[in-house]
Protein backbone atom coordinates (compact mmCIF):
# COMPACT_ATOMS: atom_id res chain seq x y z
CA UNK A 1 0.00 0.00 0.00
CA UNK A 2 3.01 2.31 -0.25
CA UNK A 3 1.45 4.56 -2.90
CA UNK A 4 -1.83 4.98 -1.02
CA UNK A 5 -2.75 7.90 1.22
CA UNK A 6 -2.90 7.01 4.93
CA UNK A 7 -6.58 6.40 5.74
CA UNK A 8 -8.56 8.25 8.36
CA UNK A 9 -8.86 6.55 11.75
CA UNK A 10 -12.11 4.65 12.26
CA UNK A 11 -12.71 3.98 8.56
CA UNK A 12 -12.28 0.78 6.60
CA UNK A 13 -8.92 1.22 4.91
CA UNK A 14 -8.07 -2.04 3.17
CA UNK A 15 -9.69 -5.27 2.05
CA UNK A 16 -7.79 -8.51 1.75
CA UNK A 17 -8.76 -11.85 0.26
CA UNK A 18 -7.27 -14.78 2.14
CA UNK A 19 -7.73 -17.83 -0.06
CA UNK A 20 -6.73 -21.43 -0.70
CA UNK A 21 -6.43 -20.79 -4.47
CA UNK A 22 -4.71 -17.53 -5.40
CA UNK A 23 -4.31 -18.44 -9.09
CA UNK A 24 -8.02 -19.07 -9.62
CA UNK A 25 -9.03 -16.00 -7.63
CA UNK A 26 -6.61 -13.77 -9.54
CA UNK A 27 -8.28 -14.82 -12.80
CA UNK A 28 -11.80 -14.60 -11.31
CA UNK A 29 -11.48 -11.01 -10.07
CA UNK A 30 -9.67 -9.89 -13.22
CA UNK A 31 -12.53 -11.18 -15.37
CA UNK A 32 -15.32 -10.14 -12.98
CA UNK A 33 -14.14 -6.64 -12.01
CA UNK A 34 -11.37 -5.79 -14.46
CA UNK A 35 -8.76 -5.84 -11.70
CA UNK A 36 -5.08 -6.12 -12.55
CA UNK A 37 -2.85 -8.21 -10.28
CA UNK A 38 0.62 -7.14 -9.19
CA UNK A 39 2.60 -9.68 -7.21
CA UNK A 40 5.21 -8.80 -4.61
CA UNK A 41 7.36 -10.90 -2.28
CA UNK A 42 6.24 -11.22 1.33
CA UNK A 43 8.89 -13.26 3.10
CA UNK A 44 8.67 -16.76 1.65
CA UNK A 45 5.18 -16.05 0.30
CA UNK A 46 3.78 -13.87 -2.47
CA UNK A 47 1.31 -11.05 -1.82
CA UNK A 48 -0.95 -9.84 -4.62
CA UNK A 49 -2.11 -6.24 -4.91
CA UNK A 50 -5.26 -5.84 -6.98
CA UNK A 51 -5.49 -2.60 -8.94
CA UNK A 52 -8.24 -0.91 -10.92
CA UNK A 53 -7.14 1.81 -13.33
CA UNK A 54 -3.74 1.86 -11.61
CA UNK A 55 -5.23 2.42 -8.12
CA UNK A 56 -4.80 -0.18 -5.38
CA UNK A 57 -8.17 -1.62 -4.40
CA UNK A 58 -7.43 -4.81 -2.42
CA UNK A 59 -4.86 -7.44 -1.56
CA UNK A 60 -4.71 -11.22 -1.67
CA UNK A 61 -2.66 -13.87 0.04
CA UNK A 62 -2.65 -17.64 0.39
CA UNK A 63 -4.10 -19.15 3.56
CA UNK A 64 -1.13 -20.66 5.34
CA UNK A 65 -1.29 -24.23 6.67
CA UNK A 66 -0.43 -23.06 10.20
CA UNK A 67 -3.70 -21.08 10.28
CA UNK A 68 -5.61 -24.36 10.48
CA UNK A 69 -8.80 -25.32 8.70
CA UNK A 70 -10.36 -22.00 7.72
CA UNK A 71 -12.32 -21.21 4.58
CA UNK A 72 -11.33 -18.59 2.04
CA UNK A 73 -12.66 -15.19 3.10
CA UNK A 74 -12.41 -11.44 2.74
CA UNK A 75 -11.00 -9.50 5.72
CA UNK A 76 -11.55 -5.78 6.20
CA UNK A 77 -8.97 -3.57 7.92
CA UNK A 78 -10.04 -0.49 9.92
CA UNK A 79 -7.47 2.28 10.45
CA UNK A 80 -6.81 3.08 14.12
CA UNK A 81 -4.41 5.34 15.95
CA UNK A 82 -2.95 2.67 18.26
CA UNK A 83 -3.40 -1.05 17.54
CA UNK A 84 -1.76 -2.11 20.80
CA UNK A 85 -3.94 0.04 23.06
CA UNK A 86 -7.15 -1.02 21.34
CA UNK A 87 -6.18 -4.70 21.35
CA UNK A 88 -5.73 -4.53 25.12
CA UNK A 89 -9.32 -3.27 25.50
CA UNK A 90 -10.93 -5.97 23.34
CA UNK A 91 -11.39 -8.66 26.03
CA UNK A 92 -12.78 -6.06 28.46
CA UNK A 93 -15.58 -5.18 26.04
CA UNK A 94 -16.53 -8.73 25.08
CA UNK A 95 -14.31 -9.50 22.10
CA UNK A 96 -11.26 -11.67 21.49
CA UNK A 97 -7.84 -10.93 20.00
CA UNK A 98 -7.24 -13.65 17.39
CA UNK A 99 -3.88 -12.37 16.11
CA UNK A 100 -1.86 -10.24 18.52
CA UNK A 101 -0.51 -6.89 17.25
CA UNK A 102 2.03 -7.67 14.54
CA UNK A 103 4.32 -5.48 12.44
CA UNK A 104 4.11 -5.38 8.64
CA UNK A 105 7.37 -3.75 7.52
CA UNK A 106 6.81 -0.51 5.64
CA UNK A 107 3.02 -0.67 6.10
CA UNK A 108 2.17 -0.56 9.80
CA UNK A 109 0.99 -2.73 12.67
CA UNK A 110 -2.18 -4.85 12.70
CA UNK A 111 -4.23 -7.19 14.89
CA UNK A 112 -7.15 -9.46 14.05
CA UNK A 113 -10.12 -9.35 16.41
CA UNK A 114 -13.51 -10.94 16.82
CA UNK A 115 -16.51 -9.11 18.21
CA UNK A 116 -18.92 -10.63 20.79
CA UNK A 117 -20.85 -12.38 18.00
CA UNK A 118 -17.69 -13.94 16.51
CA UNK A 119 -17.47 -11.64 13.46
CA UNK A 120 -13.84 -10.98 12.51
CA UNK A 121 -12.20 -7.67 11.62
CA UNK A 122 -8.64 -6.40 11.53
CA UNK A 123 -7.40 -3.09 12.89
CA UNK A 124 -4.26 -1.39 11.61
CA UNK A 125 -2.07 1.53 12.53
CA UNK A 126 -0.39 2.70 9.34
CA UNK A 127 3.15 4.11 9.30
CA UNK A 128 3.54 7.76 8.39
CA UNK A 129 4.54 8.50 4.82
Amino acid sequence: MAEQKIPENGLFAWNELETTDTAACKTFYAELLGWEAEEMPMGEETYTIFKKDGKQVAGMMRILPEWGEIPSHWLGYVAVENVDALSERVPEIGGRVIVQPTDVPGIGRFAILSDPSGAVVSIMTFVSQ
